[in-house]
C-alpha cells in the first residue's frame, strides 16, 4: 500500500514538472513572438491623395437682389426708381383774332379788309399773307380761315367783325344784355386806301351808291361773296 502511494506521488510529481515545463516553453515562445513583433520597423503608410477644392463662383450683384429688396432695417427700400418727369409747359394761349372790316373782289381774287387789333389800322389782305400772328388762308362769303402755330382757325365773318368787343368783355362779369336794336346807319365817306386809288367802305355806311367824295365814287356790286362795297376813282 505504501509502495502504491509512493508511485502515485512520483507520477503526480512528474506530471507537475511536465506541466511546469510546458508552461515555461509556451511563455518563452510568447515572449519571443512579442519581441519579434515589437522589434519589426513600421513602414509609414502614404497619405491618400488630397483633392483640390473647387474655386468659388464669382460674386454677382444679382445674387443679392433679395437682400436689397427685403432689407428689414430699411422699410422704404425699393429697387424701382421713380423718375419724376417735369410737368409739361402749359399750352401757349392764342392771341386775339384779327378784326374783320369787309371783303371785296376786283377781279384778281378775294381781298379781306382786316386789322391786327383794335388799335392797328385796317388794310387789305390776300390769302397767304400774315395778319399779325396769324396767316390768312382763305376767304369765303361766310367765313375766313386763319392759321396760327400750324392750326387752322375758321371763323364766321360776323364773329371776326364782333371780335373788337371781345377783349373789353373778357375779365369782367357780363351784364344783362339789352334787347337787340337795329344798327344805326352812319353817314360816312371813303375808308382807308386799299391800293390803286381804291378805298374801302366804312362799316354801316349809309352813303347811297354813286356818291362822289374826294374824287372817288361809291360803288356797290353783287359778287359770289355777297355785296361788295368800294370807292373807286372817278374817271
Amino acid at each position: 500500500m505504501t509502495r502504491r502511494l509512493a508511485l502515485l506521488n512520483l507520477l503526480l510529481l512528474a506530471l507537475t514538472v511536465l506541466a511546469a515545463w510546458q508552461l515555461r516553453r509556451e511563455w518563452v515562445e510568447a515572449r519571443a513572438r512579442e519581441s519579434a513583433m515589437l522589434g519589426k520597423p513600421v513602414r509609414p503608410v502614404p497619405p491618400p491623395p488630397a483633392a483640390e477644392p473647387e474655386a468659388p463662383a464669382p460674386l454677382t450683384p444679382a445674387a443679392y437682389i433679395d437682400i436689397a429688396e427685403k432689407m428689414l432695417f430699411t422699410k422704404d427700400r425699393n429697387p424701382t426708381v421713380v423718375v419724376e418727369a417735369a410737368p409739361a409747359p402749359p399750352p401757349k394761349p392764342m392771341p386775339p383774332l384779327p378784326i374783320f372790316h369787309g371783303a371785296m373782289n376786283l377781279g384778281d381774287g378775294p381781298v379781306a379788309i382786316l386789322s391786327e387789333n383794335e388799335k392797328a389800322p385796317h388794310r387789305d389782305y390776300r390769302p397767304g399773307q400774315p395778319v399779325g400772328d396769324f396767316t390768312l388762308i382763305s376767304i369765303s362769303p361766310r367765313e375766313v380761315v386763319l392759321e396760327w402755330e400750324g392750326k387752322q382757325v375758321s371763323k364766321r365773318l360776323e364773329e371776326l367783325a364782333a371780335s373788337r368787343e371781345a377783349p373789353a368783355a373778357a375779365g369782367r362779369t357780363e351784364a344783362p344784355k339789352p334787347s337787340p336794336a337795329a344798327k344805326p346807319k352812319v353817314q360816312a365817306g371813303p375808308g382807308v386806301d386799299v391800293g390803286k386809288g381804291f378805298r374801302a367802305c366804312v362799316p354801316n355806311d349809309s352813303t347811297p351808291p354813286g356818291t362822289i367824295v374826294d374824287g372817288v365814287r361809291k360803288v356797290v356790286t353783287d359778287s359770289p361773296f355777297g355785296q361788295v362795297c368800294r370807292w373807286e376813282p372817278v374817271q
